[in-house]
């Protein structure tokens, strides 16, 4: 098939040598920095540019770029896409991508269905890129149509034939009622967690944890503050519950009261042992 990449950084750029790596795809890959492009093409990442002639060629879009970009750049090509072609985001809110393209888009003959790849690195950009990055990983797609089991098993191997282990079907407003948990809040915590004043003075004192804690606040802070304002809701609502619960550690720490402490971190340890029992 003839498969078109959309924004070649990390996302983008590990689809595109992910895809090509199968030896069954021809890749056009476009981006905002044409020595990416160019790069990919040294690289054999893709095969050709992508540009307004060929788009029409192309059975499959994949686009990788910020949200609001993603939902203009569907709706301007709209009419430039092939017949019956399938085409995919990669964006880490669902609503403020799905609902809008479905509703402008809902007269053309192409299938716009969500995409959510869980799997990335703390650094951006082509020249990060893996072809085995989505190995082992979870893909979370969002139909407009979630009954047609034929439509969902064949964009289903689509994906796994990439490489990831596990296809999970929802909906815009369940996808961004999780990542709000799962993802978002997260990446609020480590950024939060890096600004004490402690962590100027820890040089010696810091191992394992400490690592795990702060990884993520390596981001990119103009995708992040689309996607956290995207899913604000939600991602609030996680923010104040978990602020609730910071609260009573304080409160028992600071009374001294150990039965509440230890009841506090025996909840802790039983919710994570349920939390891998479950393959969480």
């Amino acid at each position: 098939m003839n498969i078109a990449i959309v924004g070649l950084g990390l996302i983008g750029g590990s689809l595109a040598k992910a895809f090509k790596e199968t030896g069954e795809h021809k890749i056009f890959g476009a981006d905002k920095d044409k020595s990416v492009v160019l790069k990919a093409k040294l690289t054999e990442a893709i095969d050709e540019s992508l540009t307004d002639e060929n788009i029409g060629q192309c059975d499959i879009v994949i686009i990788a770029i910020y949200p609001h970009d993603t939902v203009n750049y569907v709706i301007e090509n709209a009419p430039r896409f092939k017949k019956g072609a399938l085409v995919f985001d990669t964006c880490g809110v669902k609503q403020a991508v799905c609902n809008p393209i479905w509703e402008a888009c809902s007269d053309y003959d192409f299938t716009f269905v969500g995409g959510h790849p869980m799997a990335g690195r703390e650094f951006s950009g082509f020249n990060y890129s893996k072809k085995n990055l989505f190995t082992g990983a979870s893909m979370i797609l969002v139909p407009r149509d979630c009954t047609d089991i034929t439509f969902l098993e064949s964009i289903k191997k689509i994906w796994v034939s990439i490489g990831f282990a596990r296809i999970q079907i929802t909906t815009p407003d369940e996808h961004d009622r999780i990542i709000a948990f799962t993802s978002q809040l997260a990446h609020v915590v480590s950024s939060a967690y890096i600004k004490s004043p402690t962590a100027t003075q820890h040089k010696g004192f810091s191992a394992g944890s400490y690592k795990d804690m702060t990884r993520v606040a390596k981001l990119n802070e103009t995708m992040w503050t689309e996607l956290f304002l995207s899913n604000k809701k939600a991602l609030t609502q996680e923010i104040d519950d978990l602020i609730k619960r910071l609260s009573e550690y304080s409160n028992a720490i600071k009374s001294g009261d150990d039965k509440t402490l230890s009841t506090l971190l025996r909840e802790g340890r039983e919710a994570k042992a349920l939390a891998e029992k479950r393959g969480q």
